[in-house]
């Protein structure tokens, strides 16, 4: 048997469901649909053996994390490094709003977030340091078996990237993360394998056509 890893991403917030940037400087908490996301993933994921959860350490993931955790009475292992990235002087502001003001910075990012940060910001192979430590961490404690980990769209996005050889600066236009969805990436003896990508079956069609990111 070998280690799976499955990535989900957190549930609405307001925050996701307006396109506006929220990294690890804001803490919002999940809208009621967002925490119906939750649940749906609860009720379909509840049957399988999980030998660990893990979230981090901001609301919105462990709110996303809690519904599975109860009713399987299992701990959850917060970890500050599954932030999401750190958007400095973006936080909070629309992509519209960021273009006007700190217009540079922004073409820069979008074109290489490995190498430029946000205005104040974090860059994209700084979260990919942090984020494989806790990979590293669980492929220590568990040599085979299913792993929840619940994070962030551009966490999860540069891991993904991290584990299988693709360009971290291009985590943005290389693979999907709306929220709610898992992403699975099986520890093959040839390497991670990634499994899934972005499914969002276990949510209802109105779930899944909520507006947002």
């Amino acid at each position: 048997m070998s280690l799976t890893l499955y990535f989900l991403r957190h549930g609405q917030t307001t925050l996701s469901r307006d396109d506006t940037f929220c990294g690890s400087g804001l803490d919002p908490e999940l809208t009621p649909e967002g925490q119906e996301m939750a649940q749906a993933f609860t009720n379909a994921y509840q049957s399988k053996s999980w030998a660990g959860i893990y979230a981090s350490s901001l609301r919105r993931t462990i709110q996303t994390a809690r519904p599975l955790c109860e009713h399987l009475q299992m701990k959850l292992e917060a970890r500050d490094e599954l932030q999401e990235i750190a958007y400095g002087k973006w936080e909070g502001l629309s992509k519209e709003i960021v273009a006007q003001r700190y217009q540079d910075d922004y073409v820069k990012w979008l074109a290489d977030p490995a190498r430029h940060a946000p205005t104040g910001g974090e860059l994209a192979t700084t979260v990919a340091e942090r984020g494989l430590r806790v990979i590293h961490e669980i492929r220590e404690r568990f040599a085979a078996g299913n792993v929840l980990v619940v994070s962030h769209k551009a966490t999860i996005r540069i891991l993904l990237c991290s584990m299988l050889g693709i360009d971290v600066g291009g985590f943005r236009y290389r693979l999907a993360c709306p929220v709610a969805s898992v992403s699975t990436v099986e520890f093959t003896a040839n390497g991670p394998m990634l499994q899934t990508l972005a499914d969002r079956s276990h949510l209802s069609e109105t779930l899944r056509s909520l507006p947002g990111t």
